[in-house]
């Protein structure tokens, strides 16, 4: 049965196209709801609102629907909506009398975000955990490869000679500050808001927002009940934001590897085992999963830009349009995290050409280091700089 139920029967059409995909999204924050539930309980039996017993049995089920979702035995159905009404319904055909209290001082609005906070925490912590597995793996293959010189380029031509240890150095260096904004994205949605219901706050009960943010180990409660539904959507889009950062270096390490990895170039080489073939030449060894993660990025930012859109021009307090952020966000994460893992099993077989990067440190590479000598000697450098320049216009003509 819907929380919302009044006896009128909405009609079939305009059900479905309101609960949209969201009965399926929903069940990746069954456990976080389940989370906030057994809480927020505990708080009601805190305040007299919940018996001892009741707050037994709900947390016990609470419980039980955890490791229902785990083994993929808690299904919501369309007719549920999302996952609280589910749980709530699990709960009132188990509990009884206190299924129907567990309501009580939230709103479907707090509860939302309440799980969405709890999911976004946990995966924030998986992202910091891939994040440093794929610096780990740049660090080995700098470790055992990266003394090799190679050129560096600047405008796609080559410019000053490099190494492969300060190439994949500077990718490690990049995650160091996407780390720290992760960070800080942490510390924004490490805030409640359990208990701000429909976004007003909840009058007489006297609930314990503390509380319950305490045993969800929040660092703090969103203390202002309408910024609560002012932060859905922006805590989300720089949850994204953050991400694309992330994104964008491995756009870039792929693009550097995909181009490397030519004929052309020979400077590195993936192997077979990552690459996929072709269906009409045989020869063919090509880097898809490069090209997947370069493009990958191109989708995040499509779901940043989706989540700052749905947002915009909504009058404060909960809008139904909310219900669209969750899809891109979700998706973001996900994408983000095969990325990230991808890349480090790709950067982990990576081998490095040292005859063709040999081959390639061409005398006109250190061409800025001739000029510096001879400012060293005492000739102004921008007189060496056209004496330099002149010598290798010549040699190319």
């Amino acid at each position: 049965m819907k929380l919302w139920h009044k006896g009128v029967n909405v009609n079939k059409a305009v059900e479905d196209f309101t609960v949209g995909s969201d009965y399926l999204l929903d069940q990746r924050l069954v456990e976080f709801d389940c989370i906030a539930s057994i809480a927020h309980a505990n708080m009601l039996k805190k305040i007299g609102i919940l018996s001892k017993s009741e707050y037994t049995s709900l947390t016990r089920n609470l419980r039980k629907i955890i490791e229902l979702n785990k083994k993929g035995n808690f299904k919501i159905e369309k007719e549920d909506e999302d996952c609280h009404t589910a749980i709530e319904n699990f709960l009132t055909k188990k509990c009884g009398e206190a299924g129907k209290k567990i309501h009580t001082g939230r709103s479907r609005n707090d509860q939302v975000l309440t799980a969405l906070r709890l999911y976004e925490k946990q995966e924030l912590l998986e992202i910091e955990q891939l994040i440093s597995a794929f610096q780990q793996a740049l660090k080995k293959v700098a470790k055992q490869q990266g003394n090799v010189p190679m050129p560096g380029y600047t405008h796609m031509q080559r410019a000053m000679p490099t190494t492969v240890g300060m190439w994949l150095g500077s990718f490690h260096d990049a995650m160091v500050d996407d780390l720290l904004l992760l960070d800080a994205t942490f510390e924004l949605v490490d805030a409640s808001p359990l208990g701000t219901a429909a976004g007003f706050g909840v009058p007489v009960l006297g609930i314990n927002r503390k509380m319950t943010a305490r045993e969800m180990k929040f660092a703090r409660v969103i203390e202002n009940p309408m910024y609560a539904q002012l932060s859905r959507g922006k805590f989300e889009s720089t949850f994204i934001h953050m991400l694309t950062q992330v994104m964008l270096n491995l756009n870039k390490l792929a693009t550097d590897l995909a181009i490397f990895s030519t004929a052309e170039f020979g400077l590195v080489s993936l192997p077979a085992n990552m690459c996929t073939g072709s269906s009409i030449m045989p020869q063919k060894k090509n880097p898809d999963v490069l090209e997947l993660v370069r493009a990958k990025y191109h989708v995040l930012l499509g779901d940043e830009l989706k989540v700052k859109s749905l947002v915009g021009n909504l009058m404060s307090g909960y809008n139904r349009d909310l219900q669209l952020t969750k899809e891109p966000l979700f998706n973001a994460i996900d994408n983000t995290k095969q990325c990230l893992n991808i890349m480090r099993i790709v950067v982990s077989g990576l081998k490095v050409d040292k005859v063709r990067c040999k081959q390639s440190m061409t005398p006109e590479l250190f061409a800025t280091q001739e000029a510096y000598k001879l400012v060293k000697a005492g000739m102004p450098f921008r007189e060496a700089y056209r004496k330099v320049g002149e010598k290798y216009a010549k040699s190319y003509s």
